[in-house]
């Protein structure tokens, strides 16, 4: 199965999504900037999830504004991992995406995505480890 650039990067968030969205409802009414919160599920091809997630956990260094970025496994699929992150802004999620790491890692995994499942867009407000909005 071929993967576009474009569903590659859409569905799996992140660090790895390209969202041609626009930035609207970025403030709110006292112009602070929202979090912004992602959570996916990919599909890895059969027997490639470990290469998968290495690669994606290779390519997140050095991302301003990235909170958090989590790779987990799906205990129910052998082949799908689930990516959760969180963003200081939609803005710093977006300019990401035209890192050299996150470019690399792109072109690295694309071979071995066989698909993508549910998406979320999310809007965090705090927990451990992040700071509030």
């Amino acid at each position: 199965m071929s993967i576009s650039r474009r569903d590659f990067i859409v569905a799996s968030g992140a660090s790895i999504v390209t969202l041609a969205l626009p930035a609207s409802g970025a403030n709110n009414s006292k112009g602070v900037t929202k979090m912004y919160g992602l959570i996916g599920k990919m599909l890895a091809t059969e027997g490639q999830r470990e290469a998968l997630i290495t690669i994606l956990l290779e390519g997140i260094s050095g991302m301003p504004g990235c909170q958090s970025y989590i790779v987990a496994k799906d205990p129910a699929d052998d082949n799908a991992i689930w990516i959760t992150e969180v963003w200081d802004s939609q803005q710093s999620h977006q300019a990401s995406l035209s890192l050299p790491s996150v470019q690399q890692a792109i072109s690295k995994a694309k071979p071995i995505i066989a698909g993508f499942g549910e998406r979320f867009e999310t809007t965090p407000v705090g927990g451990h480890g992040l700071q509030s909005a």
